[in-house]
């Protein structure tokens, strides 16, 4: 063997040590770069923001679940025979049931007035402010007034409520039914909790379903089960009501039953209609119908501070949220018009700001400034707003913020108000020139203040705007007008002014509440007290099928 032979297998050896070293290298370097990866910082997921579209953030933060005494299903009723014949008066809607279905009312009429009358007082109490606007409505629309009785029925007419299913209002709207119907329910505003706005939803939902199955009680099963459903049911079983539905519901298939829910829905209407038209004979205090808030339907531009709104009408947040339970934030929606109401003591100078919201600015916004270290998931996360909304609040599109910064942020109810204060000279020169505007509106005045006026009242009969009238006085938002105080109100002539004169001369009249007792009618009160049955309509804001109830109170203005 030669040299050169002996040392071939020293260099494979070597070659293959080589090889083995510079994987094991590899190797190592892999491991090194895993263990930097999982040790460095990792960027903090927005929990705020893993739901991007803010449209699908309805849940509320004040919301109230359902009380519990809505799902109750009772086992048996005992009424007494006086219960039994109010029961059975033919008043409100009519029904023919048999004893089964006379059964399932029966349970309900004595759990209402009996086991759960507590709830049911307190659910009565809450409607008083409602009940009015309903009504009214119903009778705009030409529904049958038993229909105002369904918002007991869905959620004792709470505005708040929210069902586990994700149902909304004293309508207990879904969202998609909601939207269809013309609410807006995003992470914004959720109008299921307008009263005004979802009461109008309803009665179209209500008179589409109506429409539908020419049959009251088939569209309020079909408002609580879909429509789908209950149509399905009633043409497999040729079903000609609810109650023929009911009756042969054993029929169905499996995936085409009703609900025990819907099929308890009707009887449960039906006894909350009964003991409702029967309060007196039931043991209960009549409803209060002189309770519903007066208040001015107005329209709010989009990103409009609301909690400046607020301190212009000297409210507080909670007083204006009780009005307005579906804004969820203390900014209106941007690039979005709502309604807001306000009360009518307060209009006037709430409507001056809406005008002119440069005079209250960032009250409802928490101004943040960008300390090291934050991103847009970090302010999402600390203020409980989604990563989107900043962007677009703040209209910025880019990821990256500077440290100094402002962001701004939409209050929640518990952000500190900021307010920013007009330059000092500036406010000289105002109050030299809104001294001279007065002296000239007082020299060419045509209007006195009477007791009652204000400027909202005086706006609205001169059709003229709040913002006008003021401009023209040398009024501001915190001015107060006293009676006998005289106003310039722009392009009003004579005629008119004689006219609103008058008008108001009739408002300071003495203004009575009736109480209306059984045997009543419109034209035995109007005979009582000197006056026509169409003003009482009008003071009462009463259609022509307008009905009246023993223990409703009336408004009726006496010379």
């Amino acid at each position: 063997m030669t040299l050169t032979d002996q040392k071939r297998p020293k260099r494979t050896e070597l070659r293959v040590a080589l090889v083995v070293r510079f994987f094991a290298y590899i190797l190592w370097m892999m491991v090194i770069f895993a263990l930097i990866v999982s040790c460095a910082p990792k960027q903090q997921v927005s929990k705020v923001d893993q739901l991007k579209d803010p449209a699908q953030l309805v849940m509320s933060d004040d919301a109230e679940p359902l009380d519990p005494e809505l799902s109750v299903v009772p086992g048996y009723g005992n009424l007494t025979d006086e219960e039994r014949r109010i029961l059975y008066s033919q008043n409100g809607l009519s029904f023919d049931l048999d004893l089964h279905d006379n059964t399932s009312v029966e349970k309900y009429v004595d759990y209402f007035t009996h086991k759960a009358r507590g709830t049911f007082i307190r659910w009565l109490e809450r409607s008083e402010q409602y009940l009015p606007m309903v009504r009214e409505a119903m009778d705009r629309h030409d529904i049958p007034h038993d229909i105002a009785m369904l918002p007991f029925v869905e959620s004792g007419y709470n505005p708040r409520a929210l069902s586990r299913a994700g149902a909304g209002g004293m309508w207990q709207f879904m969202p998609y039914t909601g939207r269809k119907y013309g609410l807006s329910v995003n992470w914004w505003i959720d109008e299921r909790r307008d009263p005004y706005l979802a009461t109008e939803a309803a009665i179209s939902y209500l008179k589409d379903l109506h429409e539908l199955f020419g049959d009251w009680h088939l569209a309020l099963a079909a408002y609580n089960a879909g429509e789908g459903k209950i149509g399905r049911a009633v043409k497999a079983v040729q079903a000609e009501s609810f109650f023929d539905l009911s009756r042969k519901n054993n029929r169905l298939k499996h995936k085409y039953k009703l609900r025990s829910e819907t099929l308890n829905y009707i009887p449960k209407f039906i006894a909350i209609s009964k003991i409702f038209q029967n309060l007196d004979a039931f043991g209960f205090k009549s409803v209060d119908w002189t309770k519903e808030p007066e208040v001015e339907h107005v329209k709010v531009p989009g990103g409009t501070d609301l909690l400046a709104l607020c301190q212009a009408g000297d409210m507080k947040w909670a007083q204006f949220h009780d009005l307005n339970p579906a804004y969820r934030r203390q900014v209106s929606p941007p690039g979005q018009e709502t309604t807001a109401h306000l009360p009518r003591a307060n209009a006037a100078p709430m409507l001056a700001y809406l005008d002119n919201p440069g005079s209250q600015p960032f009250a409802g916004y928490t101004l943040y400034v960008v300390r090291s270290g934050n991103s847009w998931s970090s302010i999402s996360n600390k203020f409980g707003v989604p990563i989107s909304v900043l962007k677009k609040l703040n209209n910025r599109s880019s990821n990256l913020l500077k440290i100094g910064q402002t962001v701004m942020v939409p209050g929640q109810g518990k952000s500190t108000a900021v307010a920013s204060a007009q330059p000092t000279s500036k406010k000289a020169t105002t109050s030299a020139t809104t001294k001279k505007t007065q002296q000239l509106a007082q020299s060419r005045s045509n209007y006195k203040i009477h007791s009652g006026d204000t400027l909202w009242d005086i706006s609205r009969r001169f059709g003229v705007s709040v913002r006008t009238l003021q401009a023209a006085n040398g009024l501001n938002s915190r001015s107060k007008i006293k009676v006998g105080q005289k106003l310039y109100i722009p392009d009003a002539t004579g005629s008119e002014v004689r006219v609103s004169q008058a008008e108001a001369q009739q408002v300071q009249a003495e203004l009575v509440r009736y109480r209306v007792r059984r045997g009543d009618n419109l034209t035995k009160i109007a005979k009582q007290f000197s006056v026509s049955v169409s003003s009482i309509r009008k003071w009462n804001k009463m259609g022509e099928k307008s009905r009246i109830y023993a223990g409703q109170y009336l408004k009726i203005y006496v010379q």
